[in-house]
This record gives C-alpha cells, structure tokens and sequence, in this order.
C-alpha cells in the first residue's frame, strides 16, 4: 500500500465542503481553519495528549471507532482474567445459534474443582465438586465473579476438555479477526504461549456488547451469590458512577494490572483497554482519570455525508485517468475540541488504480490522523465505473505512470 501526500486546495475539512486535490496519490487536508500541515510536520508532533502509568493503552469511541488514545495498543501480554472474555463470546455464539440453552446443566469436574476451584486459591463461585450448574448460572459466575471453576465447566461440558474449548477460543478469535491474540485455556490462568493484545480486546468487547447486549447486561450486574456465598462485581468501573456497563479486569505478575472498561455517558459509549498498572488501586485511579479527560476533550465532528466526495485516484489503462472517491456511509470522528493542526487527514490507496473499476467498488480509504498517527480509517468507494480504454489510452496511460509515478513513492 503506497500514500502520497499533497497539500489540498482547501483549509478545513469540515461537513459540506468540497476538496479538489492533486493528481497522483493522496491528500492531506487539515481540521482546522489554521494553515495545513504537512504529514511530516504532523508526524513529528508525538508526544499525547495525557500521560499515564499504564504501559499499554487503548481508548476508542464505541459510536465511530476512533482512537483517542493508544499507547503500544498492539504489544501482546498475558491476558489473566481477560481471556475470559473470549470464553463468554463462544459461549454467548453457542447460545444464538441455538446449540447451548441457558438451561443446560454441566458438571463440576474434580479438575474444574481443584483447578479453579475452592482449593485453587483463585477467584471461584465455591461450586461444590461433582455438583451439576446451569449454563445460566455458570455465565453469572465467570462474569461477576471471575470464576475460573465456571469457566472451566462450561469449556469440558461444551467441548470435553480445556484444551479443546481453546481451540475453539481460537478460532472465534481468528474468525473476529483478532490477529494479535492466542487462548490456551478458558481462564486466563497463566500458560506459556498464552497472549492477547489491547486492539483485539476492544474489537472483541465492541463485537460481545453489539451482537449479544441481552447477555452482555450481565457484566453490569453487580453481585451474584452461589453456594450461599455472596461476591461483588470484580470491575471497579461499576461503582464509580461513570456510566460503566461492563466489562473485565486482570492480573498477572508479568503484566501488572489490567482492565477493560465500557461506559455508556448520555449515549456515548467508550471503551477503554490497558494494562501494565502496579496495583489494583492505580488501575482504577488511572482508568477514571482517562474516562473523565476522554469525556471532556472530545467532540464529535462530521466529516462527510454519504455520496460525498472526497477526493480522487488516480487510474491506469483506463477510459479515464482518474475516479471520483466517495464516502459509502456518513463519516464522523470523535476528535480533540481544541487540537488546530495536530488533526489531519489523508487518502491512501495501492495506485494507480487499475481498469477496469466497477462502480462502489472499495478502492481507497481516508484515514484522519491526531499527532501522525491513526485514529480512523474508513473505506472510500469508486463514485462511478471505469472501463478498459483503448488501445491509445493505455499507452497515454503507460507513459504518464513512467513520467510522474515516481512522485508517488517520496
């Protein structure tokens, strides 16, 4: 994938506005009326907006996806307690599909008892050994309780065995897309090879809370009594009065603290991953700071409508030496209220763009940067079609592609 960049004919990049741009690849346009940066000028600009202790973090708006915040999003940990959200995705997929009924019964292994179990020492619903749980049950205790004996009953009644369920973990996860990730076991417990990111995390919350949100409220319950014993929620979110609704938190000695939290303000939803935290109370102290500054210093700003124009590519061998980019649904960004020439955007796409083109096809995406990096890609489409030219026009094309195509790759 190559991208250009060129300065634009216009100064704000804002709802209702056409750009034209220059030939060749790309398009840099700023979000302010101040004077357009260069991509060079923006990538120099790093240092982030706030600070934290976390060593990783990843803060994202659950309505149009844009990073508010990253910080090493894509370095792998042990995930802990987090894993255990892959766990209920299968679990919550199983249930939809009509394979698993909440009414199902499973029972408490000795494994499942020893491993996670009273004995182990680690967080538990105290089932008793050989008892038998509803699914129901058991999904109220992996997530209220974190209990690693639920989760484990629930990966031998479905698939027979914990390795066998993280086969299954892993192929969710492949099928999700999260790349960065690998499950060896249904609880999280620590296991060489073992690894999630932050990015895949958030894409993993975002999909659970979209495509199961009865199942997803569970997360915001919260206390579940079994056995006689009763146990608080785990998240910290939830008693903080923040509009938290979900969703898990972590620790291991490798990768400190953890969490990921979802919190719905007035309709906004914002998803928060990090890790790397050197005590439980630093996590949450960090976590409300970083929801709070998020909730503060952004803004939602529409940048275009569907149908709009955004820009063009070039094309080769074709009727037509360029194609119309458009935006195939309405395009906002959640960006800093006050950011003047931190905020760009650019145009890329693999060019020239070869005939021929079909009409809606997705040529191209326009990513908008904060400080140089990243913070939305949303694909861009070929607003007509482009035909095969003739014989001439692809010669015409050919010696235009020798004469300028190094442009593109500065």
């Amino acid at each position: 994938m190559k991208t250009a960049v060129f300065r634009a004919e216009g100064q704000c990049l804002e709802k209702g506005r056409a750009f034209r741009v220059w030939r060749f690849a790309a398009v840099l346009l700023a979000l302010a009326p101040s004077a357009l940066p260069t991509l060079a000028g923006a990538q120099e600009a790093t240092k982030p907006a706030i600070e934290t202790a976390a060593k990783e973090v990843l803060l994202v708006d659950g309505e149009t996806g844009t990073v508010l915040l990253q910080k090493n999003p894509d370095s792998p940990f042990p995930p802990a307690s987090l894993a255990k959200m892959m766990t209920m995705e299968v679990v919550f997929e199983a249930i939809a599909s009509g394979r698993l009924s909440l009414q199902t019964e499973f029972p408490i292994s000795v494994h499942a008892w020893r491993t996670g179990g009273a004995p182990s020492g680690t967080s538990t619903m105290f089932a008793n050994v050989r008892s038998s749980v509803s699914v129901d049950n058991l999904i109220h205790g992996a997530i209220i309780q974190s209990a690693n004996d639920a989760c484990i009953a629930l990966a031998e009644g479905m698939a027979g065995s914990e390795a066998k369920f993280a086969e299954l973990m892993n192929k969710r996860a492949e099928e999700l897309g999260l790349s960065g990730s690998h499950f060896v076991n249904p609880t999280g417990l620590p296991a060489e090879g073992q690894h999630v990111t932050l990015r895949d995390l958030v894409t993993l919350a975002r999909h659970v809370r979209k495509e199961h949100p009865e199942l997803y409220k569970i997360y915001s319950q919260p206390a579940f009594e079994w056995n006689k014993i009763f146990q608080r929620n785990r998240n910290p979110l939830l008693s903080m009065d923040i509009g938290a609704d979900g969703m898990e938190t972590g620790y291991t000695e490798a990768s400190g603290y953890a969490l990921l939290g979802v919190t719905d303000r007035g309709g906004r939803v914002t998803y928060l991953a990090m890790s790397g935290l050197s005590t439980s109370r630093e996590r949450s102290q960090e976590a409300r700071r970083l929801l709070d500054w998020s909730d503060r210093s952004f803004a939602v700003r529409s940048l275009f409508d569907k149908g709009e124009v955004v820009g063009s590519a070039d094309v080769f061998g074709g009727e037509a030496l360029s194609v119309p980019l458009i935006a195939p649904r309405h395009i906002a960004a959640l960006l800093p209220r006050e950011a003047g020439e931190r905020i760009s955007a650019q145009i890329r796409y693999e060019g020239p763009l070869a005939a021929p083109i079909e009409k809606g096809a997705s040529v191209a995406r326009l990513d908008v940067l904060v400080d140089g990096e990243t913070v939305l890609s949303e694909p861009l489409v070929a607003e007509r079609s482009v035909e095969s030219g003739s014989f001439s026009d692809r010669a015409m094309g050919a010696v235009s592609e020798l004469a300028f195509g190094w442009l593109r790759n500065f």
